[in-house]
This record gives C-alpha cells, sequence and structure tokens, in this order.
C-alpha cells in the first residue's frame, strides 16, 4: 500500500532532499540535459520552496538571453536577484548555492538522478494527456486525440543535438582536469602533464624478451602508490606472476628472493594506499566486451577503477572477426580507449614490434608490428629498446613515439634491472623534437645510434 501511496504522489518528495538538490545542480550544470527536462519539469514537482526559485531562475535567463547560464553567471544571479523570495528562502539559495560552487566533483549518482526524473516527469505530463484525452473523447477526432497522447509521449525524448558552437560558448572554456597518473618517471611527466590521463590511451612497444610486461608493472606500480585501483588484465603470464613482479617493484626485493622475504613484503604491500586485481585470461580468449563485463562487476562491487592495464592487446581476440587482422588489431584499440572514457581512467597496454625491432637502438613507430593504424587512436606510445649488450649492463632506452599533450620524438636513456622490476630514466633531456624533425628517417636512426652509443661509453650524449 505504501509502494501505491508514493507512486500516486505528483512531486519529487518521496526521492528525499539530496536527490532533488542533486537535480538542480545538474540543470545548471548539464545543458544538454536541462534542454530535455525543460519539455516536462513542472517547478511544483520540487518539494522545497529555494530550489523552485533556483531552477525557476536557471531557466528564466535561458528563455530572456537565449543561452544557458554558466556557474559564475548564476553567481551574479544569486546575489542580485530573488527579491520577491522571504528571508528564509534567499538565505536557503545562497547556502546552497555556495555548496554547489565549491563543489569540484560531479553530482553523485547522476546518470540515475536524470533517469529517475525524467521518467517521473514524462509519466506526469502522459497522465494529463490521458485525462484531457477522456475529455476529448466525444467531441473531438481520433487523429486529435492521437496526437495529444504523441505529443506528450515525445516531450522529454533525447533532444541532443550536439555541441552548439554558440549557445555553449562557455563549456569551452571550463577547465577540465585530466587527473593524471605519474609514470614513475620525472622528464616523461614533464613533457606529458603530469603522465597519462583519464580517457587516454598509453602504448608500450617493444619487441619479445624487451621487458614491456616489466614496464607495465612499473607503471601499475606507480599508480598503486598514488592510492589508485588498478586492474591488471594478463593474457600471456600466471596472475600470481603478475603479483609477485609487484611485490619487487614495490618493495625492491629482487624476484629471485620473495618467497625468502614473503613476511617482510606483505608488511610493506599492506600499507600501500592503493589496490591491485590481477585478472587472468588464456591468451586470444578475451575481447575488450570481456573486460568491458568484467568492470563492470568491479563497478558495482564499489570499486573506484584508476587504471587499467591490458598485457597486452594484440593478445586479445576481436569482438568481430575481420578479413585483414590489421583491421581486427585497429579496432581493438580503438575499443580500448573507448573504455578509458567509458571509466575515466587511463588505460595502458603494449604492442609487439615487427623484426626490424629485435635489436635496434631506437625502435620507432614504423617498427609496430602488424597495424600501423592502431597508433593513430592512441594518446601516448613510447618504444622500449634494449640490444644484447644493453641487457648485460642493464642499460636500453625510451623514445618518445607519440604525445597528445607535448613534444615527441624525444629518446631517454634508462637503467633497467628485470631482476625486481626497476626502470629509472636517467636525466637530461635526451634528443629534442627539433633536432629530429630537421632529418629523415634514416638520418634520425643514425644519429640517435650514435648518441647513445657515446652515451654508454662516456656517460654524455653528444
Amino acid at each position: 500500500m505504501g509502494a501505491a501511496m508514493a507512486e500516486e504522489r505528483s512531486d519529487f518528495s518521496h526521492y528525499g532532499p539530496r536527490f532533488q538538490e542533486g537535480l538542480a545542480q545538474l540543470i545548471l550544470d548539464d545543458r544538454v540535459f536541462a534542454d530535455q527536462i525543460s519539455e516536462v519539469l513542472d517547478y511544483e514537482f520540487l518539494e522545497s520552496k529555494y530550489l523552485k526559485e533556483f531552477v525557476s531562475k536557471v531557466f528564466q535567463y535561458r528563455d530572456k538571453y537565449g543561452k544557458h547560464p554558466s556557474r559564475d553567471t548564476m553567481a551574479t544571479i544569486v546575489r542580485s536577484e530573488f527579491e520577491s523570495a522571504n528571508e528564509v528562502t534567499r538565505t536557503q539559495i545562497r547556502d546552497y548555492f555556495a555548496r554547489v560552487y565549491a563543489s569540484s566533483t560531479d553530482v553523485d549518482g547522476a546518470e540515475h538522478i536524470k533517469e529517475v526524473s525524467l521518467d517521473f516527469c514524462r509519466k506526469q505530463k502522459l497522465k494529463s494527456a490521458m485525462l484531457k484525452c477522456v475529455g476529448l473523447i466525444k467531441n473531438s477526432s481520433f487523429d486529435e486525440i492521437s496526437k495529444t497522447i504523441n505529443d506528450a509521449l515525445n516531450l522529454g525524448s533525447d533532444n541532443d543535438a550536439g555541441y552548439d558552437y554558440i549557445i555553449d560558448f562557455e563549456k569551452r572554456f571550463q577547465i577540465k582536469s585530466r587527473n593524471p597518473v605519474s609514470t614513475g618517471w620525472q622528464q616523461v611527466d614533464s613533457i606529458s602533464r603530469g603522465g597519462l590521463g583519464s580517457g587516454e590511451l598509453g602504448v608500450c612497444i617493444a619487441p619479445t624478451g624487451a621487458g614491456k610486461s616489466m614496464a607495465l608493472v612499473h607503471l601499475g606500480a606507480q599508480a598503486i602508490l598514488e592510492g589508485k585501483t588498478v586492474v591488471h588484465y594478463t593474457l600471456e603470464l600466471a596472475d600470481t606472476v603478475v603479483a609477485t613482479r609487484y611485490d619487487s617493484c614495490i618493495t625492491g626485493i629482487p624476484l629471485t628472493n620473495t618467497f625468502a622475504n614473503k613476511d617482510k613484503i606483505y608488511d610493506a604491500i599492506k600499507e600501500v594506499e592503493g589496490h591491485l586485481i590481477v585478472k587472468e585470461y588464456p591468451t586470444k580468449s578475451a575481447t575488450t566486451k570481456t573486460i568491458e563485463n568484467h568492470l563492470e562487476k568491479l563497478v558495482r562491487r564499489g570499486h573506484d577503477i584508476g587504471m587499467v592495464i591490458v598485457d597486452y592487446a594484440d593478445l586479445l581476440r576481436p569482438v568481430s572477426v575481420q578479413r585483414e587482422k590489421r583491421n581486427e588489431l585497429e579496432s581493438i584499440y580503438e575499443e580500448l580507449r573507448g573504455l578509458s572514457q567509458i571509466y575515466g581512467c587511463p588505460v595502458w597496454t603494449a604492442s609487439q614490434t615487427n623484426r626490424s625491432g629485435l635489436n635496434a637502438e631506437v625502435i620507432t613507430m614504423e617498427a609496430i608490428s602488424e597495424a600501423y593504424n592502431k597508433c593513430f587512436v592512441a594518446d601516448f606510445i613510447f618504444s622500449l629498446s634494449r640490444t644484447i649488450e644493453d641487457k648485460v649492463a642493464n642499460e636500453g632506452r625510451i623514445f618518445i613515439a607519440k604525445n597528445r599533450n607535448g613534444p615527441d620524438g624525444i629518446v631517454y636513456p634508462i637503467f633497467m634491472d628485470t631482476a625486481n622490476v626497476k626502470i629509472k630514466v636517467m636525466g637530461g633531456n635526451g634528443t629534442t623534437p627539433g633536432q629530429l624533425a630537421t632529418q629523415t628517417t634514416k638520418q634520425q636512426a643514425q644519429t640517435l645510434k650514435d648518441k647513445y652509443k657515446n652515451f654508454r661509453t662516456t656517460g654524455k650524449g653528444k
């Protein structure tokens, strides 16, 4: 009976004050949603007078000036208007907007609030239309009755026409946070605006045996140390092997000594703020849809996904089989970037080079295996190259092949000890983008080769 009474209510009172305050904030912050709900919203649906006044001012501004108010515009309105409201209501409006203005986070449960409020408002409009039709049955035509119902059904439907260049002018000047996660390499962070950001895809290119899986563990460990929840998908190694590499990377204990230092490792990792989930799939058994389904389960269990690592994308199975393997790989990378945008976190993966990268001094994107087009979708690409001599000396090079957020074409010498998953960029500015831009690919390769051969023997580049 209680449920039936709640269903009969004609306002949002049974959803509670937090729901209604969230709805008012969404109407202010989300112009597209405001467009949609304006067709079906009655201010009387809001229980509190201060929210009715606040929302009505948002829509009055839209009607008067033909554009949606920004937060700064609304701040002026809150300070200067609302003369008709009593003192209590004015105080409530100012207190509410002060909380909204100070908040830099999105409304909690925004999609739920949008869905429920639109559903409620549309049902109220449909109910009104049906009651009106009762009076039309005797004297009006069927077409008029049908039109009344259809008009009510169409109200509040999705009417997003896209980003309006003029109406949405303010939106492109709002500060957007990438929330980058550090790579753990200061030099790389400095040219990538702090690391890989939310909704971005990063790719490590390396030949077999060069250590791309180690590099992915290093990146994941840095995120864990920053307090992030890292979900590491392994399609080649056992989950326990990957977890042991994290043990070594975080504690500095060599991989060969982890069993002997079990208690020491546990004491160290239990103090780490972040969280690691390693999910193992057999090679070529999982698709990007498999990963999405697993991530959705984790979100439902309360996990806030901070970074996703796929080791590695070339070993995923395509969602749809295509004639050309390169087309399948390209679609996999596109889908991975889509996941980064859906979950609002960085996604790191790796790619195998072709034979030309096996003992190369510096690996460029020309050495990427199978599908060069997968480079197009990535936001950040670095290659990891280690010759036989480099492996003996625990040396190597990182080449910044692509960087949407800063300069690329830069090579950094690295120290890499696979015994304890330790990778360090060895200072300096490397080769500048300007130097590379003035050279042909063949000249670039020779310049880099000469430079880093000299580094190995003298400790300084030319």
